[in-house]
């Protein structure tokens, strides 16, 4: 089940929030239990026990790496549920791809287990392990309540795509959360705008890339124009499904940490990826780059220790060697900034931003390609290989077709219609006027996703695939 659908938010929606709010508080992790265990259910009905099998597995390996606290034994037991945690990401989600490079290596066949991949177990697992790490670092206490620790792990606004929720961050509002009309109504706005970002921006987009790939008539500029309009895509259906991820999360009282900071204003690699995937980052950055010395190494450790980082984010999203190439390609650019590139960015003013942009685009044509043949391919085909057309008419007509959504696409990726809204607010007057509409917007983005969502319009999620 997906937020930006109509079972979800006609069916699923109304009926958990009713539940929820129905009860007592002392059963109110228990109602959000039981509504994320159905949220999950809905489309994966066997790996909800996969689930519910991971987070016993976390809850005993939390009292007992606690109970050794300060000796050996905690070490042992926080490694043995490092090592069952990566054993079972890695059986569903990477098995394939090892038998499928073994078997290259070796000229071996061995068969295929073709497991599908559980939804969401990448971000549960990375949200299971900070547990565990926090509770032997002392950072947290073991949760000695069931019901309160399940419904952390398997929280349906985060559980498919994040962000990833640390336990220290919720663990007081999981025990003792308010509830305020306030902040039910900041969460609806923000679910509603993530909602449009996702159906009226992200799904029209996506649909101009299946249009691409389709195309009789390719040219360079179709190329480019397919190559921004997936960095674009990327980003608005991920931080759409992120915004309302956050929404929800404050609906039902609880915080959840900003997951995107307009990327795309950034004027270097290393700003764009402090304000990309925000979660994602800053558990590596906490639980693997730190650890293993980050950059008080010598610098030969400093930078091998970026490139293990980059390259276990880029195997992070997907048993795919694309995956891997793309974190190591960022993984070279953060190298070289911090050898000498950052101080040319200085220098170059505005023109840092065209760098920047230019590099994620070309990384996420890497990130979204089939095999590394297709990513060679693409990129080589941007800059004029062979005997391609620069322009087509086919390429002219879809520009012009999707031309209003791209430029909503582009000024929605900055901070230019937030910054309108503000000044706009910054006098009694203008903030009634700002309210009204703002009520009116939301009201008609919620109506037209609603009817975009009823026609039967294209409605995928790229995170699906993670």
């Amino acid at each position: 089940m997906v937020f930006s659908g109509i079972p979800f938010l006609y069916y699923f929606l109304p009926a958990a929030l009713l539940l929820y709010f129905a009860v007592p508080k002392q059963l109110k992790n228990g109602a959000l239990l039981a509504a994320s265990l159905v949220f999950y259910a809905w489309g994966e009905p066997k790996y909800v026990f996969l689930m519910m099998g991971t987070i016993v597995m976390g809850y005993v390996f939390g009292i007992l790496i606690e109970k050794h606290k300060g000796t050996d034994g905690a070490k042992l037991w926080l490694v043995l549920s490092v090592i069952c945690s990566a054993a079972v990401l890695c059986y569903f989600k990477y098995a394939d791809f090892f038998i499928e490079n073994f078997n290259a290596a070796t000229g071996m066949s061995i068969p295929f287990l073709r497991i599908a991949l559980p939804v969401g177990i990448s971000f549960y697992t990375f949200q299971l392990l900070s547990y565990l790490i926090d509770v032997y670092r002392g950072d947290t206490a073991a949760q000695r309540n069931f019901i309160n620790l399940a419904a952390y792990i398997s929280m349906f606004p985060q559980l498919v795509a994040g962000p990833i929720v640390r336990y220290s961050d919720v663990r007081d509002r999981l025990e003792n959360r308010a509830h305020s009309f306030e902040d039910i109504a900041w969460g609806i706005r923000r679910f509603v705008i993530g909602l449009s970002k996702k159906v009226l921006i992200a799904n029209s987009l996506a649909e101009l890339c299946d249009v691409f790939r389709a195309s009789a008539e390719p040219s360079v500029m179709f190329y480019w124009i397919y190559a921004v309009t997936f960095t674009l895509y990327i980003y608005f259906d991920f931080s759409g499904y992120s915004d309302m991820a956050i929404g929800l999360g404050r609906i039902l009282g609880f915080k959840f940490m900003e997951n995107f900071n307009y990327p795309y204003i950034s004027k270097s690699i290393t700003e764009f990826w402090r304000r990309w995937h925000i979660s994602l980052g800053s558990w590596f950055r906490d639980y693997v780059y730190i650890p293993l010395g980050g950059n008080r190494r010598s610098r030969p450790r400093w930078f091998l220790n970026i490139f293990i980082v980059w390259m276990l984010t880029g195997f992070w999203h997907g048993a795919e060697w694309t995956f891997v190439v793309w974190g190591l390609y960022f993984a070279v650019i953060l190298v070289a900034e911090k050898l000498f590139l950052s101080k040319m960015l200085d220098k170059i003013g505005p023109f840092s931003h065209i760098y920047a942009v230019f590099l994620v685009t070309i990384g996420f044509v890497v990130f979204n390609a089939s095999d590394l043949g297709q990513a060679v391919s693409d990129i080589s085909y941007m800059f004029g290989r062979g005997d391609l057309p620069v322009v087509t008419a086919e390429t002219m007509y879809y520009l012009k077709s999707y031309l209003v959504i791209l430029a909503a696409a582009v000024i929605g990726a900055t901070p230019l219609p937030k910054k309108i809204i503000t000044a706009i607010g910054r006098n009694s007057a203008g903030q009634k006027i700002a309210d009204i509409a703002e009520s009116v917007f939301l009201v008609a983005m919620v109506l037209l996703a609603t009817a975009y969502l009823v026609d039967g319009s294209f409605n995928p999620f790229l995170y699906f695939r993670f």
